[in-house]
């Protein structure tokens, strides 16, 4: 897992298939099938929780 700068989320870990998002008060959720390019979107975005509600939350189930 990797801290990010976010209010929201804590850190995100990824093994090739699985996004791994901690987010705080909430817990680790795990999004399978994300492509990597948005694992890497998540790490670099200036919102990191405006890019996970956006691109990734409700998608990868």
């Amino acid at each position: 897992m990797v801290e990010v700068d976010s209010s929201f989320i804590i850190a995100v870990g990824y093994d090739g298939r699985n996004l791994y998002v901690e987010i705080s008060g909430q817990g680790t959720y795990t999004h399978p099938n994300v492509p990597y390019d948005h694992y890497v979107g998540l790490l670099n975005a200036n919102s990191p929780g405006g890019y996970y509600n956006r691109y990734i939350r409700g998608k990868y189930k």
